[in-house]
């Protein structure tokens, strides 16, 4: 049975992550120190196989103490947050992410020479195409286009040229794997996240999927959203983005190769809040809606190549819009209930 470190375990994505790892038969510890949302408690934290190490990714001599006795490494820990977030730590967000994904680097070179670990696993972001003129977005792109402008989109573009290197002078193996838009349940407002009001709502997480939902329940009427509803997502499941994170754990055709994981499904912003306001107001309800200003970074396109995954990896993202939402909305609306947003 191999071990797994993940880094951010206890983050919304590392949940999901936490939870497939377990159930694939993983011995699983987490690092996380709580920094975004507060102590959080998962479902898995009392499962056997599972370890939390409450620390801070940052410290270099605890992950080196953690990852000796690893087989794999998910660097999955950041700063990370919805389009205000990338505004207000717009700094906070270059720097210490930076130095996380230094320290996590750091660590795996100090252990790869007299340890067990096979591979390190880096978590980066849709947003290294933020400034792409092409659509989809095919791996390589991201050094083809111009770089991202967001200071978070930046760092992401940072870590794979960290992957990139340890291996060029450290001979690290790794694996680049790309989130696009990610949906489920268990997100919440991040402990250090400013007010942003939309309409006479507060967002919850600046994410527009939990927002949008948040906004109907709580009944906001016309519905805000930013920009002009033409942006366009393709929004995938977080358990289909754990799958695919795993997937590529032992799988040799990942070895040194980067993935966008994501369903190609494009949806944009106006069609979303459409089947959102239809799934819980009913269609005998008419939809109206505000136009409110769009954030400076609010990327008005992404769309991936997915067959590098499918074809390489076997994964694809299954879970329909429809699926998710009808998760995600019962959700939300029992932590409105709860006034936990």
């Amino acid at each position: 049975m191999k071990n797994v470190v993940v880094t951010g375990s206890a983050g919304f994505i590392g949940g999901y992550v936490v939870q497939e790892l377990l159930d694939k038969g993983y011995n699983v510890i987490g690092v996380d120190n709580f920094s975004k949302y507060g102590e959080v408690t998962h479902t898995y934290d009392s499962h056997p196989n599972y370890q939390l190490v409450v620390g801070d990714v940052q410290d270099t001599d605890l992950m080196v103490d953690v990852l000796k006795d690893a087989d794999h490494f998910i660097a999955g820990a950041a700063m990370i947050g919805g389009i205000s977030y990338f505004h207000a730590y717009a700094y906070d967000l270059l720097a210490t992410n930076e130095r996380i994904i230094a320290s996590s680097c750091d660590a795996a070179i100090k252990v790869m020479p007299k340890g067990r670990l096979e591979k390190v696993t880096y978590l980066s972001s849709s947003m290294v195409f933020e400034s792409t003129d092409r659509w989809p977005s095919v791996e390589g792109d991201e050094r083809k286009v111009a770089p991202p402008l967001s200071s978070y989109g930046f760092q992401k573009l940072a870590v794979e040229y960290f992957a990139h290197a340890a291996w060029d002078q450290y001979k690290i193996p790794y694996t680049i794997l790309r989130p696009f838009n990610c949906v489920g349940i268990g997100e919440r407002r991040a402990a250090g996240d400013v007010e942003i009001h939309s309409g006479n709502v507060t967002l919850a997480m600046s994410h527009v999927v939990p927002d949008l939902v948040q906004k109907i329940v709580k009944g906001q009427n016309p519905v805000h959203i930013l920009g002009d509803g033409s942006q366009v997502r393709c929004y995938t499941y977080g358990g289909d983005l754990a799958r695919g994170i795993v997937t590529s754990l032992d799988n040799p055709a990942a070895k040194n190769e980067d993935f966008n994981i994501s369903t190609p499904v494009a949806t944009s912003v106006n069609e979303l809040v459409e089947v959102i306001w239809r799934k819980i107001k009913g269609s005998d309800v008419p939809l109206a809606v505000v136009n409110d200003e769009a954030f400076e970074y609010d990327v008005q396109k992404r769309i991936p190549s997915v067959d590098k995954a499918r074809d390489l990896l076997g994964f694809e993202a299954s879970t329909s819009l429809d699926e998710m939402l009808d998760e995600v909305i019962p959700w939300i609306e029992q932590a409105v209930a709860n006034g936990t947003i």
